[in-house]
């Protein structure tokens, strides 16, 4: 007669789904004459199927002729008794009986399959040194739990050949959609739950049920709250305080967590246990530069942070960008790559961003400079995308700026991808003749932004993945950091965007603040392409990032709007610079008339003060970066004299021109030219910081 028992294991086979590695694993050991290994230590948090994987181990076991002994150690005391007396339960035999000998009078090779095991903590040097060691070489004892096997266990060199860990984690994206189809969800609602739940298994088995218990049912995770909470629930029942579920929401929040991030966004001054702890979760991994959730506890924390308490989300975001932004300030090359990522990680929810980039799959291409021997492949990849005259123009623009063309290499260093970043104000004549789209961007700057000396204008004339071209892919997404990243390079004035579907990024780009200019749309062959653009100069990179976070942690991030022409930035010529912060240095003095200067909306004006400042602190501002410049004059016995002279007639200034000329003890016609010589220098030095970033005030 069939059982309950029966029913269950039938059930609970039917619908195992994927552990192919774990599973032949398992199997070949049990075939081998001599046992490989006589203890298998699985690993992996809460609801990855490590339950699930003990259950198709008991049913292997019996297929192969073994006997399965199956204990849950949540309903065992960790005393060495109690486990004793739940082997005899597993074995059959009376309980005052040693399950040891037991085992050892009989001829069979038995598997002891222990769930839950991380409750035996207080038992693991007793299982380790007394009780498995008394077992026979015939019995293979299995060990799953949330946390991965002690440092004893490795460090032992008896036990280090005859242990096997396994670190268990999310099925494929196959297996994921196998295991949907067992539980007949609709094949249209599959790719939503996916994404989802990253195939991790409780996951799937709760929205599974979602549809089990509701007629038309359509998932999203906003409509699932109990799946959401019942995620919740087992990543933070190891969470002891308040403290450490904090440390939890902040390492959700952000790409990557370390010691010293952790304490910056929690404003300790030591956050060294937190950080242990949040390391010693089943689901944090680690990486060389520091610690990561897995990803559906990511969304599940985060989602549920955002929720529930919306106000401690925006400040966590803000206190990662306030981070983020000095840090992109402090450092170059690949070091300020990885922080741009970090800033740029955290809009990965903003739903206007979030389907335009692969935020798992960037980290698998090298950036790497053009080589000699690329040419024939990236023109190849025009080409092929965009037909042969596209591919003569990419090939005469790589000739023509080498240095700015980026390769994106795979795994066995070939061209995965490139770009350009050309330089419009290197092309000449010729270029521009040749090529329409270049032509018609440089007519456009000379018409409505003319570049300042020392400015620069770059068109992204070429951008393509050589499989999915400018679709979304892991390349598109690293070409799009590498053009964010490109944003921060002094001088920049303004950049230029060809897309081959410009309605398609449409969303995207508008959220990015990049304007469509269809009057420098252009047809190259039998394809037409759209272009967008960004004056850097009204806005610049951190007041643009800046807009990017306060759109994130919006609950309405489409009211949130870029600033209002009265506020917006200006774009000065030099001679205007020049003549504005003359008047503001005899204006110095006077803060109420300081206020009418129009450096208060330029960009030198706004690094300093930051981009929400009031107009008193931009004056205030702007008194300092005059005085500022001014005290660089002293470094320089020649400009001394130039510094005396402002100094006495802006900064402290005598009644008259006269009586300064006479403090000064020089000639006033003197005096008149060294204070024009100071002033255009103080103006030069403001200029250079003006279109070039503020290194140049020390420099």
């Amino acid at each position: 007669m069939s059982s309950i028992a029966d029913r269950l294991f039938h059930a609970r086979r039917r619908s195992f789904v994927g552990r192919v590695h774990e599973c032949d694993l398992f199997r070949s050991a049990l075939a081998a004459t001599d046992l490989p290994f006589l203890v298998m230590h699985i690993s992996g948090p809460g609801g990855v199927g490590k339950t699930t994987l003990l259950h198709e181990y008991a049913a292997i076991t019996r297929e192969t002729g073994a006997i399965p002994l199956m204990i849950d150690a949540r309903n065992v005391e960790p005393t060495s008794e109690a486990f004793l007396l739940a082997l005899c339960l597993a074995l059959g035999i009376d309980p005052r009986r040693s399950p040891i000998e037991a085992i050892q009078q009989q001829p069979y090779r038995y598997v002891i399959l222990v769930d839950t095991c991380e409750l035996l903590t207080p038992l693991e040097g007793w299982l380790r040194d007394w009780f498995l060691p008394r077992l026979p070489e015939r019995v293979l004892t299995v060990l799953a739990g949330r946390v991965p096997p002690a440092l004893a266990w490795r460090s032992d060199p008896g036990w280090q050949s005859l242990v096997r860990t396994i670190s268990l984690r999310n099925l494929t994206p196959d297996e994921g959609r196998v295991y949907l189809a067992q539980r007949h969800v609709p094949q249209v609602e599959v790719k939503e739950v996916l994404a989802f739940t990253h195939s991790y298994p409780l996951a799937l088995s709760l929205v599974a049920d979602l549809y089990d218990q509701r007629q038309d049912f359509h998932f999203t995770p906003a409509d699932a709250p109990d799946v959401i909470q019942a995620l919740l629930a087992t990543f933070l029942q190891q969470a002891p305080g308040p403290a450490h579920r904090a440390a939890l929401e902040a390492c959700a929040l952000i790409r990557v967590t370390t010691e010293s991030l952790l304490s910056t966004l929690l404003m300790l001054p030591d956050a060294h246990d937190l950080f242990e702890w949040l390391r010693s979760l089943s689901f944090i991994q680690s990486r060389p530069d520091g610690l990561f959730p897995h990803d559906i506890t990511r969304d599940v924390v985060a989602a549920d942070l955002r929720w529930r308490n919306p106000d401690w989300y925006a400040e966590l975001h803000r206190r990662a960008r306030a981070c983020y932004a000095r840090q992109m300030q402090q450092t170059q090359g690949m070091e300020q790559q990885r922080t741009l990522f970090d800033f740029v990680y955290l809009h990965r929810d903003n739903p206007a961003v979030r389907p335009f980039f692969e935020w798992q799959s960037s980290g698998h291409t090298l950036t790497d400079r053009l080589r000699d021997s690329d040419g024939d492949a990236l023109t190849a990849m025009v080409a092929r995308h965009e037909g042969a005259e596209s591919a003569r123009l990419a090939r005469h623009w790589i000739a023509r700026q080498p240095d700015r063309t980026i390769v994106f290499r795979d795994a066995e260093g070939q061209p995965a991808g490139f770009m350009t970043l050309l330089a419009l104000e290197l092309a000449d004549v010729r270029d521009l003749a040749l090529d329409p789209a270049m032509a018609l961007a440089h007519d456009f700057l000379d018409r409505h932004a003319p570049l300042r000396p020392g400015e620069t204008a770059t068109y992204f004339r070429f951008w393509m993945a050589a499989e999915g071209y400018q679709a979304v892919s892991s390349v598109q997404s690293l070409i799009f950091l590498t053009m964010v990243r490109h944003y921060f390079t002094p001088s920049l004035a303004y950049t230029f965007y060809p897309c081959a579907d410009p309605d398609f990024w449409r969303p995207a780009f508008a959220s990015a603040e990049l304007e469509r200019l269809p009057e420098l749309d252009f047809r190259i062959g039998d394809r037409q392409f759209g272009v967008y653009g960004h004056d850097w100069r009204v806005m610049p990179p951190m007041v643009w990032l800046d807009l990017m976070g306060q759109r994130e942690i919006s609950s309405a991030p489409e009211t949130i709007k870029p600033p209002t022409p009265a506020t917006r930035l200006i774009v000065l010529s030099q001679e205007a610079f020049v003549g504005a912060v003359e008047e503001a240095l005899r204006d110095y003095v006077r803060p109420d008339i300081l206020r009418n200067n129009p450096l208060l909306r330029s960009r030198v004006v706004q690094n300093q003060a930051g981009s929400t400042a009031s107009e008193p602190e931009r004056v205030e501002a702007l008194r300092i970066l005059l005085k500022t410049a001014a005290d660089q004059l002293q470094q320089s016995p020649k400009e001394t004299r130039y510094y005396r002279a402002v100094y006495h007639t802006c900064f402290q200034p005598a009644p008259t021109q006269e009586q300064t000329s006479e403090l000064l003890n020089v000639p006033f016609s003197s005096y008149r030219r060294h204070l024009k010589a100071g002033m255009l220098r103080i103006a030069e030095i403001l200029w250079q910081t003006e279109i070039g970033g503020a290194e140049h005030m020390s420099s």
